[in-house]
């Protein structure tokens, strides 16, 4: 990549600078053509683990493995010029200790190129976070709803129902931002709550299931656009139906094929299109 190109790229102090002032907009990409199309329009790509669930058709996030996360970011990142790219560390990449969480988010960042990485946690993943911030490896947050550790908590659902719990998350995403992380995503969780945490911590928050009140938002692509149908979240708003128009023509192709009009004559090579009756 080119100096000049470098320097398009939005960068994670501008992210952070962000906060309070412009809404930042973002969404997953986890290939290389949808990073072309998204591009221009976003600020922050996220690489994330939830590709396990849209591309490779897993339950959860959690069969997903680092060699996968790196082989999507760098295909994201031959897509993207301009966006802030940020990777998943996926489960089980940075919960043994800190010293593994480095090791392993370095590997990230070198072979895939990107700005930073994203784990889930709050108090819990502070010293990680901490060790990681301090070596150079720009990280972004992840409280509320974990979907890494959704067997823990009993599924999905959104979080801060109840005062205690409300008080945990809150607790969470203030340890996160201490700890050095740029921003912080919070996902599923009750509004108040969200809203909350975007006033008290000093870093963007950006929310999926949470608040209009947060510095920014993401969905997953796939979502938005309606080529992942296995259910729809009310977080989620379809802007448009792509799946529906991909069934579509499938299934023009498929009867054109067996009904042997297509493929025609002007789709093949060493043929020469009919002359018309009365042509010059």
């Amino acid at each position: 990549m080119s100096v000049e190109a470098r320097t398009k790229r939005v960068t994670v102090p501008q992210i952070r600078a962000m906060k309070g002032d412009t809404p930042i907009v973002c969404l997953t990409a986890y290939t290389s053509l949808t990073a072309v199309l998204l591009d221009e329009n976003v600020d922050l790509l996220l690489v994330g683990d939830s590709l396990g669930m849209v591309l490779y058709g897993m339950d959860s996030t959690l069969g997903v493995t680092l060699d996968m996360m790196i082989a999507h970011g760098q295909a994201v990142m031959r897509g993207s010029k301009r966006a802030c790219v940020i990777v998943d560390l996926p489960f089980g990449s940075y919960q043994e200790s800190k010293e593994s969480a480095f090791r392993n988010a370095a590997r990230v960042m070198k072979e895939v190129g990107c700005s930073g990485v994203k784990l889930e946690g709050g108090v819990e993943m502070a010293e990680t976070i901490r060790f990681l911030a301090e070596r150079g490896i720009p990280v972004l947050g992840h409280v509320g709803l974990l979907p890494q550790s959704v067997n823990t908590a009993g599924g999905f659902r959104s979080l801060g129902r109840e005062e205690k719990e409300a008080a945990a998350i809150v607790d969470d995403a203030l340890a996160v931002a201490d700890a050095g992380a740029f921003a912080m995503v919070i996902e599923g969780t009750f509004e108040p709550v969200a809203r909350r945490i975007t006033e008290v911590v000093p870093v963007p928050t950006i929310g999926i299931g949470a608040s209009p009140a947060c510095d920014g938002q993401i969905l997953v692509t796939e979502d938005v656009v309606g080529l992942f149908s296995d259910f729809k979240p009310k977080f989620v708003k379809r802007y448009a139906e792509l799946g529906a128009g991909i069934a579509d023509a499938g299934r023009a192709y498929a009867e054109e094929v067996r009904a042997r009009r297509f493929p025609g004559l002007e789709h093949c090579f060493g043929t020469r299109p009919a002359v018309r009756q009365g042509s010059e």
